[in-house]
């Protein structure tokens, strides 16, 4: 095997129900051995990770483009933070901070750009701009809109499980089997998306890692992302720079970018098809060194 080519994993044999693609508003998103990963432009000032850093646009606008240059496949731009306890900003505050950058890494590059956004009408806005993917925290249950916006405009959906808001999902979070729940509630939603006229196709689905959970719960599910293939969906994980993965390396922030980089290896080997991740070359680089030095390769 050559260097830098990756081993073989039969994943649909391995995990009947995985899914080979992912259908967005105009183009299609083939999957492999190697996730696709979806850099995060946070234009926020309040982000648990990055907030402020890329909150002017032109600051956004680079590092998009950087994530780009690094190898991402998806970019992610959301304006309003979903970290817990964060305040909910107004739709035309949202706009505000997002029109600009989507319309300007449209226009720069050719990958597909995500709203990662819960209101219809910013979401509407983003479509109209080029937006290919609607990311949305509530799992498009939080604005009755959002999914007859997207079943009317072809846009892919990427349907995330949160317990409670941001306000309250950390307020004591429990559960009798985490993953058994949250793969009952992703079925219900992606049926729900389906009753709504949204092809299942373009359904992709997250187990949503640090929203409502404990350090168990998260551990759980990344252990036990490979579960929710049986859905036909493509999954969606991101654990990036998660407290959970800053309790296993001593909460030292500096770390999580390599602690984040081995467990997007451990959710590759599930056969998770994409990984949502603040620092794209780190990841990617990773992966390609797993895979390349003949990381599961099957004889």
């Amino acid at each position: 095997m050559a260097i830098g080519e990756p081993a073989t994993i039969d994943f649909a044999t391995l995990y009947p129900g995985w899914r080979p693609r992912w259908r967005l508003r105009t183009r299609s998103l083939q999957f492999g051995v190697i996730p696709r990963l979806m850099g995060i432009v946070n234009v926020t000032p309040d982000s648990f990770s990055d907030g402020g850093r890329f909150f002017d646009p032109s600051a956004a606008i680079d590092q998009g483009l950087e994530l780009a240059d690094d190898g991402a496949d998806i970019l992610d731009i959301g304006g309003e933070s979903t970290r817990p306890y964060s305040e909910p900003i107004t739709a035309d505050e949202e706009l505000r901070r997002v029109m600009p950058v989507i319309e300007a890494l449209a226009a720069k590059t050719s990958l597909p750009i995500s709203i990662d956004t819960s209101k219809s009408q910013v979401a509407a806005e983003a479509i109209a701009a080029g937006a290919e993917i609607v990311n949305d925290v509530t799992g498009l249950s939080g604005d009755p809109r959002m999914a007859p916006l997207a079943a009317g405009t072809d846009v892919a959906v990427c349907v995330m499980h949160m317990r409670g808001t941001p306000q309250t999902m950390q307020d004591d979070p429990r559960y009798g089997d985490v993953v058994h729940e949250i793969h009952q509630y992703l079925a219900e939603r992606r049926d729900a998306m389906l009753a709504a006229g949204i092809d299942r196709e373009r359904i992709c689905l997250d187990p949503g890692i640090g929203f409502g959970k404990t350090h168990e719960h998260n551990l759980a599910l990344m252990a036990g992302c490979h579960t929710f293939h049986d859905l036909e969906c493509p999954l969606l994980a991101g654990h990036s720079r998660k407290g959970f993965l800053g309790k296993l390396v001593r909460d030292r922030l500096a770390g999580r970018d390599y602690v984040t980089a081995g467990a997007a290896v451990a959710l590759a080997l599930q056969g998770v098809q994409i990984v949502r991740v603040h620092n794209v070359r780190a990841v990617r680089e990773a992966l390609l060194g797993f895979f390349a030095g003949g990381g599961f390769n099957q004889r």
